[in-house]
């Protein structure tokens, strides 16, 4: 369970032409902050591999949504394509820079590293050591984080932090004393980019810290997912930058504001409607790797491909069909290549998990697996979300 929402912040209702002209113009400039996201290999060939990258999905792929818990400057940030599952970027915390590689994840609110003070040690995860921070600040909160993939606990912050070359002063995070869930996961931290009304640490988050703080003109960031390529991925803030979509954005209203989820209107396969058939409701979420979905409707999904125990065999791969999600009366169909990861040499993993908990309400997460073939832009400004075809 999510705490009580508190008040949202706002920015000014300039929600007029001019941004739409600045979605359309604003492409190469030096203004946009580009952050690279890369892939890290999560080895899937070997026998051994192939457990590795099972437990994997089912730990952490499944999704880091949390459960419960007590001038025109136009950023482009560099992402990590984790084989096609987890994409994460470089930012640094403190003063000198500490750096640390997380996840950004549309799901939440918060940012979050290690401790070096954290009882759960892990070799391979950069630990923030606060010592060493001219501009760290303690404060007397603490904080606890329960996802499906894992927990934290810890206490709130205050630091400098990095992203690119935009700088975010007297930014409140989390330093994770205890945490469970996430040992050998590529990643350091999450990076929340989620509503104010989320967060946890009771402070402004970093997405709205970077507008407030001038750091970028338009309340803005975008992704694009690499589909094969260990690098090229990216996140920007401020901005869109149309050299990495074809055609035009089809813009989507938020159902409320608050989160990022929309109306989607059905899925198909075959024009046959197999799920969504009323409406329902989506998550456009990025710390999601999968697509998940309430589980009679995935298991009945995996029925109508053929698979067993979510496998296909990869001699049928082309002959499986694309599955099509429809938003605001919009097609986004998801061919297999899309939806089956191959696994080892003969087998193919689908990549449609039961969401859990299951909702009262019928919902859908559509996690890198979708967002690999569409480029997403997330407007803070105007309360929606922009889905257009990747290059």
């Amino acid at each position: 369970m999510l705490r009580t929402r508190t008040s949202l912040s706002t920015w000014s209702q300039e929600r007029s032409m001019k941004w739409l002209v600045l979605l359309g113009l604003v492409v190469f400039s030096d203004c946009i902050v580009k952050i690279p996201l890369t892939r890290v290999n999560i080895m899937r060939n070997s026998r051994s591999e192939k457990i590795m990258l099972n437990n994997f999905l089912k730990e952490h792929a499944y999704r880091l949504y949390l459960t419960s818990s007590p001038g025109k400057n136009i950023a482009t940030h560099p992402l990590k394509n984790i084989n096609d599952m987890v994409y994460v970027g470089n930012i640094t915390i403190g003063t000198p820079p500490q750096k640390f590689q997380v996840v950004f994840d549309t799901g939440s609110s918060d940012l979050w590293v290690p401790s070096i003070l954290c009882t759960s040690r892990f070799s391979s995860h950069a630990l923030f050591r606060h010592l060493e921070s001219s501009t760290y600040r303690p404060t007397q909160e603490t904080l606890s984080l329960i996802y499906v993939s894992g927990r934290m606990k810890g206490v709130v912050a205050i630091d400098t932090v990095r992203i690119g070359d935009r700088v975010i002063t007297d930014q409140r995070f989390g330093l994770s004393m205890e945490q469970s869930g996430f040992e050998g996961k590529p990643f350091d931290g999450v990076l929340g980019l989620n509503y104010p009304n989320l967060s946890f640490t009771g402070g402004i988050p970093i997405f709205d810290n970077l507008k407030n703080q001038g750091a970028i003109s338009e309340p803005v960031f975008a992704f694009y997912l690499s589909k094969s390529k260990p690098e090229g991925s990216v996140v920007m803030f401020g901005g869109v930058d149309k050299s990495y979509y074809q055609g035009t954005l089809n813009w989507v209203p938020l159902i409320q504001a608050g989160d990022w989820r929309v109306h989607m209107d059905r899925i198909s396969i075959n024009r046959r409607v197999i799920a969504c058939n009323d409406g329902c409701e989506a998550f456009v979420d990025t710390g999601t790797s999968l697509i998940l979905g309430p589980g009679r409707l995935i298991d009945n999904i995996l029925r109508l491909i053929g698979a067993t125990k979510h496998y296909v065999s990869y001699s049928v791969l082309n002959t499986l069909p694309s599955i099509v999600f429809t938003i605001n009366g919009i097609n986004y169909p998801l061919p297999a290549q899309a939806y089956a990861v191959k696994d080892s040499s003969s087998d193919c993993y689908i990549t449609f998990k039961q969401l859990q908990p299951s909702r009262s309400t019928e919902t859908w997460y559509l996690g890198d697996v979708f967002l690999r073939l569409y480029f997403s832009v997330f407007d803070r400004g105007n309360d929606r979300i922009g889905l257009a075809q990747a290059v």
